[in-house]
């Protein structure tokens, strides 16, 4: 009978820590379309410049991705012009985005380092030439000169810092958790 009780008690302990659980990422557990916006904790997409520099998709762009850079490029170079606007290199707005995308302190749009790296002449458009020289370009964000950039070298900065945003300030350099 004692031992009845006691698996009958951790049967109850492990369905309530189960209802109660949190996911790996420390985060409260989902609660889908019904979570208050404060609790909805989501990463943007990631930007498909890097996602087709990134080639192996470990979260570091390794010397060989960065030299085969101008191929890379032009994969996303969906109407065939020789040249990348933002609606081909940036992540598409989320459904039901009606909000402008958010603007820095000089009112403008904040470009992502690794775009500006690549669009040299700073035009929103990286063309040809700059698709061409896309592995020399890339090469001006490596901070420390191992030849490879790693998203502290390449994310777009955030609240005036380089870097990955202040939640994952202690996060190794990488892909992000679960990925």
């Amino acid at each position: 009978m004692q031992k009845s009780l006691i698996l009958a008690a951790a049967a109850i302990l492990v369905a309530a820590s189960n209802l109660t659980a949190q996911p790996a990422d420390g985060g409260p557990p989902d609660q889908g379309d019904n979570a208050p916006p404060a609790h909805r904790h989501h990463r943007p997409p990631p930007l498909p410049i890097v996602t087709v520099l990134d080639a192996n998709g470990d979260g570091v762009i390794d010397a060989d991705e960065i030299a085969n850079a101008p191929a890379a490029l032009k994969k996303l170079d969906k109407n065939g012009d020789g040249q990348l606007t933002p609606d081909e290199y940036m992540p598409p707005r989320p459904d039901g985005a009606n909000a402008p995308p958010p603007e820095g302190p000089d009112g403008k749009r904040p470009v992502p380092p690794i775009v500006a790296a690549l669009d040299t002449n700073g035009d929103g458009i990286i063309d040809a030439n700059e698709i061409a020289n896309a592995s020399a370009s890339l090469l001006k964000l490596d901070k420390n000169g191992d030849g490879k950039l790693t998203p502290d070298e390449y994310r777009p900065h955030h609240h005036g810092r380089p870097g990955p945003p202040p939640d994952d300030a202690d996060a190794p350099p990488g892909p992000p958790p679960g990925q």
